[in-house]
């Protein structure tokens, strides 16, 4: 006999930053969650990532401010270097002043970290159930549930279903069905051991080193103990998106020309994780029915903006504000959540691809690029951010009031 649809639970399709995120906003609107991960085990790969306050606003309203608070390096200011000559192109302070402007600090973080705040939260409630090596490979619905088979032919039924499986997202595959967009840019990330950092890179700063058809990044991790490095460039092969170990080789060869000063960063790792990267075309829709993507399988975009993971947070509350306006009211629910984050996301994508751009100029366009932030002021530059730190969960719904 099935469940009666009030009593379902509701699905969430990936047990990543954003599945786990969705899952404790469902179960702070009352819900039941199950969580269907196709990887054996509810974990986290990556190295390090940012926060901005409009990341810690997400955190707090999930209820995990004082965990993952707890995990992060707080940073004394953002800069940026050219990779050629060292000239410093802009400095950002993120410090008291920055603080007061949009009420959250800038942090740098392990993926791990925020992850395990997440599931320790998600954990804690006793409302979400997790499956492991669970595919999801078919979704039917109807005007009350949504039914989802795995790849063992197991059903699961729920009162909806919320596709947060990642940039390969097979909800979407089935929905949508669009292409992806590869880019040709690769990263290389690897986390390495204070001891072996150099010692004149130990700023207490998320700092990026830009070049042509290139750029380096680096910042501290878990207490400055130890030290997150990001390359990327522009490969010369013809890349398929997805994640494989990488080669000291083949970054060497990438980063000929750039200043002894950053090229330490690339002779540091003994190991690297190698990402070919990709984003897709904004989309209008993405809710159909009971079912909606949220995060990377939503919107995904390149690293340039530095705010994938936050965007994901942020979906996860606005949906479930988005529940609570509408008392949880599925399909009155879902068309504001969309409506309420169709614009800013796509924002992001784009504006990730205009920054990558800009890393990456060479010749007049680097000219340009090292003069645009000259004699700029931290206020002007907080201003410029507004638009993206400022978000919060007062004011997250706001965007569905004018479209």
């Amino acid at each position: 006999m099935s469940t009666a649809p009030t009593q379902l639970p509701v699905i969430v399709a990936g047990g990543g930053i954003g599945g786990l995120a969705a899952a404790l906003s469902l179960v702070r609107q009352g819900f039941q969650v199950t969580v269907l991960e196709q990887a054996p085990e509810i974990g986290e790969i990556g190295a390090g990532i940012q926060i901005g306050p409009n990341g810690f606003h997400a955190f707090d309203a999930l209820g995990v401010g004082d965990k993952a608070r707890g995990r992060a390096v707080y940073t004394d200011f953002m800069v940026m270097h050219d990779a050629l000559d060292e000239y410093q192109v802009g400095k950002i302070p993120t410090d008291e002043k920055f603080r007061q402007r949009f009420g959250n600090p800038y942090a740098v973080i392990h993926r791990a970290d925020v992850h395990l705040s997440l599931l320790e939260a998600a954990q804690e409630t006793g409302q979400v159930q997790f499956h492991t090596s669970t595919r999801v490979v078919r979704i039917e619905q109807d005007n009350r549930s949504v039914t989802v088979w795995d790849q063992n032919g197991k059903a699961f039924q729920g009162c909806a279903l919320i596709g947060a499986d990642g940039v390969k997202s097979v909800v979407r595959e089935q929905f949508v069905g669009d292409p992806a967009r590869v880019t040709g840019h690769v990263v290389y990330r690897a986390v390495v051991e204070k001891k072996d950092f150099p010692e004149d890179l130990q700023w207490n700063a998320a700092a990026i080193w830009v070049g042509p058809n290139c750029h380096l990044v680096h910042y501290p991790l878990r207490g400055g103990e130890q030290y997150n490095v990001v390359v990327t460039f522009h490969s010369r092969e013809q890349e398929e998106w997805g994640v494989k170990d990488g080669s000291k080789e083949e970054v060497q060869s990438y980063f000929q020309g750039i200043c002894p000063k950053a090229r330490q960063l690339i002779d540091l790792p003994k190991t690297w994780k190698r990402w070919a990267t990709a984003d897709r075309e904004p989309i209008g829709q993405w809710t159909y029915g009971r079912v909606t993507l949220l995060g990377d399988a939503a919107h995904p975009t390149t690293q340039y903006m530095a705010q994938g993971a936050c965007m994901a947070m942020e979906d996860a509350v606005t949906l479930g504000e988005a529940l609570r306006v509408h008392s949880n009211d599925w399909p009155k629910a879902l068309d504001m959540y969309q409506r309420a984050r169709v614009a800013r996301t796509a924002r992001i994508v784009l504006s990730s691809r205009e920054m990558g751009r800009i890393y990456h100029a060479k010749g007049v366009e680097r000219l340009v690029r090292n003069d645009l932030w000259r004699g700029r002021s931290p206020e002007r530059f907080y201003d410029a951010m507004a638009w993206l730190y400022g978000w919060n969960v007062g004011n997250c719904l706001d965007a569905a009031q004018h479209n």
